[in-house]
Order: C-alpha cells, then structure tokens, then sequence
C-alpha cells in the first residue's frame, strides 16, 4: 500500500520488509550490533552498501580497540556502541541510521524507510521537516539576526510569546507570565517546583503514582518510584489496574477522597504542600488518561486549600490528544503549566506559563545559558499557529477514536491485548500474559518480552513503535498530527502484522487446568 504524504515527500513505504531484527537481550543490547567492549576493527563496509572505508593515519592512530572504519550505517552503529554512554535508550531497540525525513518518514542510512510513530517522543507535532517549519527556520538563519541572545527581547521571541499566549486557556492568558528555562522539559518541571516553592513559602509536594516529569533531580523525585521524602505520593486514576481494584468513576473518586483525607487530616503526616503536579494523561507510565471529573475535583481541591496546581503538558501539549492542550478537556484552568517538545516545532525549547500572582522570583532565581534559542521560537511560532489554524488538534481526536476503535477491534482477537487506551494521536496497546493464572477481579500479568518482540516485529516492517508502561509492556503510538487516513491504515496494518507475529513466536504458558503433573522428584539422601 503506498502511502502518501504532503508534497513534498519521501515515499513511505519501505523499499522491502526488511530482515526481522532480533529483540535485544536482558541487558538491553541488540544482537548482531556489537556493544561496549567489542574490540573489532573494520576495514571496509560491508552490507551496509558498500559506501568505502574512511582509512587515514588518524584512524590508524586511534587507541586500539575503539576503531570503527567506514562511513556506512552498520559502522556508524558500531562506533555510537563503543563511544556512546551506557545510558543511551532509543538507540538500543532501534538500530537504524536515519539520513533523510520528511512527515511521517524516515529513511536510513541502509535505504530502508520507516513509518515513524515516535515522532521524537511526541516533539514532532507536524512530523519531520515540514515546510513551515524549515522555512521559518531559513528566515531566521537568512535575515541575519542573532541566534543566541540569552533572555533579551527579540522580535522572534515576541511572536513566539505572542502565538503561545493565543493559544493557552482564556483565564491563564489573561493573567500569564512566562518564563524561558533551559531548553529541555526537565529544567522547566524544576523551574515550576522552585515557583511554587518560592510563592507559597512550602516546601512539599503532591504527585501521582505512575508519573513521569524527567530525569533531573527534582523532576525525577516528582516521577513515580522515587523516594524523595519531601514528595507525597497520590494514587492515580487507572481503569485498567486500579489500585483499589474497582476502577471506573468509582476508583477515581477514591483517589479524590484518598487525597483530601491525607490533605484534612491533621495526623496524616502530610502538611499543605507547596503544589501539585499532575499530567492530564500519563504518557511513560502507560498512556493513561485522567478522567476529566477527576480532574475538576484535583483542582477543586487543590483552590479550596490555596495549593498550586501544576499541569506538567510536556508531552500531551500542542493539539496530540486532541485538544490544544489536554487539561482542556477537563475545562480545568491551572495555575502553572509546563511545556516543552512540540511548542519548539523539533528543536530544544522549555517554558513555564503561570498566574502572575506566583511570581515572587528574584532575577536570576531560575536561568540557563540557551534559554534564548532564536531558530526553535520561530519554529515554534510556525509549528502552534499552524496547529492552531489548520484544526490539527480536532482532526487529532478524531482520527485518534478512529484508531482507537480499530485496536480495540484488533484486541477481541488477540488474547494478549489486555488493554487499548489514549486521547487523540497519544495511544497505548497493553500487553498481557493471558495464560497466566491471578485473582479473578485483576488484570493479567503484564508482558514485556513480548511488547518488546512486538516493537522488533513492528521494526522490521518498517513501523517505529515506542514502549512504555510501569514494565514496558505497552506499545505507544505517536505519530504526528499530520497523519492521513491512508497513513493511518498503513500504520495499523504493519503493527496488526507484527502483533500476529510476536504471537506466533510466543512459547504459550500451559493453562492451570492443563498443566502436566509434576514430575515426581529423584529419590534423595533419607534424613
């Protein structure tokens, strides 16, 4: 099936199925790509398209054991295994050297083109390279205009201010402040965390099971599983695996009621926090939505108490669940919001927006050097007005219930879909071990070695697939939000191939009733 893609495009259907890649192993690596310690030298390319070697004394002189020759992908892959740090992830279950992108395409160094349903973890609102966005970014570099400025006005900056603001909720906008941080979302959840701290005089906070906010310290002790004593842990909503084991409204209510009973009780260890922070769908922890009346009754609670409430829109923000924003849905108004991916249009922006009436900072208090970045405001400018303008978020929502029903279609089919979910072009397909015996008001275990056969599967089809999950046992789909019908199906056809393949490949536990006897045991030494 061809897919099509707006003028212009690299085709996007792979020259050929490519040969199945073969999951990594326990220690995250793929086989067949040698890793940290290979000592292996080349002195050509091989099956990567016989593109030379690179040769030359200083590859000679390199210290022994760390030269890689040649300039074709399967040595691009080898040196990035042997120079790279140990906490490099993508590049582990994805062993592919993209040179070209246009959309929803990727083609690698090999020639082999790829659907790309990561979409850089959801920053590629309108998919790689599009038009708008290359040329505001030509106008920029063409104009002259300086490209690093630290926190000075610029024009660029003004309509990247001025474009933002058009696009957040009426109330905030009315009374926002902005602050430019460091150019990744990380940096913005601490700038958030020190606001709030700073405006209340508090110090603690609420989170939810389940979180994710980044990987520095502050943002990580907010994300679920961290063990920062100053961060009250909170259960989140989740139908699937509810922790009070009912689900639906009425495991959302007991989450509310959980919530204001540690916040009344006076013996309940938690005193007023300085804020809560909360994602209106959990990506990383499993694509989760937040019931918008669950989310009214978070801000009820957190107004009546004089809490901040901070709505970490990182991922969910820029049209992906269907709404400009996803606490939108809810029609809940915060009093901070987080954002970054999307609003730089593929390049490094973070900022936080908040009521004017939390801004007590000190100049100074929260800065970064790139805090400035020019090329990614006008990037962003082009990237929300053309959301904003071309409906991309309504056609977001209903092109992501489309493909929802689908899943669940594809789910009655296939035992090992325990659950389909998402808002919009942000969808989760949770995978389970069926055969597994557990209590009969629970979900079945999850599966990820075979979420992780599926992405390999989904790979060698030419489909990129993210996982996620509390056990990385959920496959996440991201795709952009240009996405056509035609693509769209394409899409849905790969992962339903791939999913049948994993399947197969799959060793089935024997069911409780047949098991076989267990083998009676060697006689042993008598006591």
């Amino acid at each position: 099936m061809a897919v099509t893609e707006p003028a212009p495009a690299v085709p996007a259907e792979p020259h050929a199925p490519p040969t199945p890649t073969a999951a990594p192993n326990e220690a995250g690596e793929t086989p067949g790509i040698p890793q940290e310690g290979a000592r292996r030298e080349e002195t050509g390319e091989g099956s990567g398209g016989g593109q030379g070697s690179e040769g030359g004394a200083g590859a000679r002189s390199a210290p022994s054991g760390r030269t890689v020759r040649g300039t074709g992908y399967e040595s691009i892959l080898r040196r990035q295994s042997l120079r790279e740090s140990a906490a490099r992830t993508y590049a582990r279950s994805l062993p592919i050297v993209p040179v070209r992108a246009r959309g929803l395409t990727i083609e690698g160094a090999d020639g082999r083109r790829y659907l790309d349903c990561l979409s850089g973890a959801g920053t590629l609102a309108l998919g790689h390279n599009h038009p708008v966005v290359l040329e505001a970014i030509k106008k920029v570099l063409d104009s002259g205009a300086p490209l690093h400025v630290l926190d000075l006005a610029t024009p660029v900056k003004d309509a990247f201010t001025s474009e933002l603001f058009a696009t957040l909720p009426g109330e905030l906008a009315d009374d926002a402040r902005v602050q430019f941080c460091g150019p990744a979302g990380t940096d913005a959840v601490e700038a958030a965390l020190k606001l709030v701290r700073t405006a209340t005089g508090r110090d603690g906070l609420l989170a939810f099971t389940g979180a994710y906010h980044g990987m520095t310290a502050g943002a990580l002790a907010a994300s679920g599983g961290a063990p920062d004593v100053r961060v009250t842990r909170l259960p989140y909503p989740h139908a699937y695996r509810c922790p009070f084991g009912t689900g639906g409204e009425r495991g959302a209510e007991l989450s509310a009621r959980w919530t204001e009973s540690l916040l009344d009780d006076p013996k309940s260890g938690v005193t007023t926090p300085a804020g809560m922070i909360v994602e209106a769908v959990q990506g990383e922890g499993g694509v989760i939505p937040a019931p918008d009346d669950w989310m009214r009754r978070m801000r009820r609670i957190t107004a009546d108490r004089a809490i901040p409430l901070v709505v970490d829109e990182v991922q969910t923000g820029v049209g992906r669940t269907g709404a400009f924003w996803a606490v939108e849905h809810s029609g809940v108004v915060p009093d901070v919001m987080v954002l970054s991916k999307a609003i730089g249009g593929s390049l490094p922006l973070a900022v936080v927006v908040y009521r004017s009436s939390l801004d007590a900072w000190e100049p100074g208090a929260h800065a970064g050097t790139f805090r400035g970045n020019q090329l990614a405001m006008a990037a962003g400018t082009a990237t929300l007005a053309y959301v904003r303008e071309n409906k991309l978020a309504e056609r977001a929502g209903t092109l992501g219930a489309r493909i929802l029903g689908q899943l669940q279609g594809l789910a009655a089919a296939h035992p090992c879909v325990g659950d389909v979910r998402g808002r919009g072009l942000m969808i989760g397909i949770e995978l389970v071990d069926p055969d597994a015996a557990g209590p009969e008001d629970t979900a079945p275990p999850a599966a990820p070695a075979l979420a992780l056969a599926v992405q390999q599967e989904c790979l060698a089809r030419g489909l990129i697939v993210e996982l996620g999950g509390r056990h990385s046992a959920v496959v996440r789909l991201l795709p952009p939000l240009t996405l056509t019908d035609e693509q769209a199906t394409a899409v849905l056809d790969r992962f339903a191939d791939a999913l049948a393949a994993a399947e197969r490949a799959r060793v089935p536990r024997p069911s409780p009733s047949r098991r076989a006897p267990a083998p009676v045991p060697a006689p042993g030494p008598s006591h």
